[in-house]
């Protein structure tokens, strides 16, 4: 430990290289930016690189605290992007990498970058390779943003940061037109089914919520039937259904106006927590207590309450209920 401090105070008067590695979906990428945030306060003239899955890098645009972001397509030639990524990471020469993903390839891709010191989770099966392993336990209330930052507590880092997403000048213009009257955003669609308040709800909050304010129904271009079906059937302008039609960082723009954002235990709850808006987070087959609840300053969890004999059924819910009958999604009270 003390060898370690005294090459953390050496790092203050020398260029210093991290590469943080978090290949996930895009709530575990918006998870992962409280340590580059603490990274960037500790050592502010550090070069902190990030890699994450090809889709997800929009949402790093303009961070303040990340130097470069590389992308890892896992859809085409995925051994031959790990090879590209290791030949890139080689040149680098990072002092330190940071692999916040459990699972193998990004194990691999740590374990043959020549990093003077690599620190991940136990989970990782190369995680023999780290000479900072931290235990990743799910289920007992602490949270992701927590777990992460455990990785890096020996340079001094905080226990909880809030994520942080950094919308641009264009990306607030791009919603400028939206944001004129008080309004709500619905993020209705996850990509597990058990994870999605029912349509049904959302029909109802929309019908409730559109008197005091206008309503937009946010997601991603698959995400637009969904959000059309609710539209029609709560009576919703034409214009209310945005999915598809905004990026990631024009919708986080958007959702950081919002009288209120309403969301599932998806992307778009860690969108809102990382532009700090006023949330309402539906939890259906996962639990708070698996640790990626919102982090907005003002938010609150709906989620069934009595006790379910089969919730929670898993970590990342299913294509449908296992049980069929949905009662963890359909008991929920708006």
């Amino acid at each position: 430990m003390a060898g370690f401090r005294q090459a953390r105070f050496f790092c203050y008067f020398c260029f210093v290289r991290f590469l943080i590695i978090q290949t996930a979906f895009l709530g575990d990428v918006i998870l992962a930016t409280p340590v580059a945030s603490e990274l960037r306060r500790l050592y502010p003239d550090a070069q902190i690189d990030v890699l994450v899955r090809k889709g997800n890098e929009g949402v790093l645009a303009h961070h303040v605290s990340i130097s470069h972001v590389y992308t890892f397509n896992k859809k085409e030639g995925k051994l031959a992007e790990m090879r590209r990524l290791i030949r890139q990471f080689r040149k680098e020469k990072y002092d330190e990498i940071i692999n916040l993903h459990r699972f193998g390839s990004s194990g691999l891709i740590t374990f043959l970058s020549p990093a003077k010191r690599k620190a991940g989770f136990d989970k990782n099966p190369f995680s023999f390779c780290y000479h900072h392993k931290v235990k990743h336990e799910i289920g007992n209330g602490v949270h992701e943003v927590e777990r992460n930052l455990q990785l890096i507590t020996e340079h001094g880092a905080l226990k909880r940061v809030r994520p942080t997403v950094f919308p641009g000048e264009a990306d607030y213009k791009a919603v400028e037109s939206l944001v004129q009257t008080p309004f709500f955003c619905l993020a209705p669609a996850s990509i597990w089914f058990t994870k999605q308040l029912p349509k049904a709800s959302w029909i109802k909050l929309a019908q409730q919520l559109k008197v005091n304010g206008t309503v937009y129904l946010v997601g991603g271009p698959t995400d637009h039937a969904l959000c059309e079906e609710i539209r029609l059937e709560a009576g919703l302008p034409e214009n209310s259904n945005l999915a598809g039609k905004l990026s990631l960082l024009q919708s986080c723009a958007l959702f950081s106006r919002a009288q209120r954002c309403y969301v599932n235990d998806s992307g778009p709850m860690h969108m809102a927590s990382a532009v700090n808006a006023p949330t309402t987070a539906f939890f259906c087959s996962t639990i708070p207590a698996f640790g990626f609840g919102p982090l907005a300053d003002d938010s609150e969890i709906r989620e069934l309450n009595e006790p379910l004999y089969c919730r929670p059924c898993g970590l990342h819910g299913y294509k449908a209920c296992p049980e069929g009958h949905f009662k963890c999604g359909n008991g929920i009270q708006l």
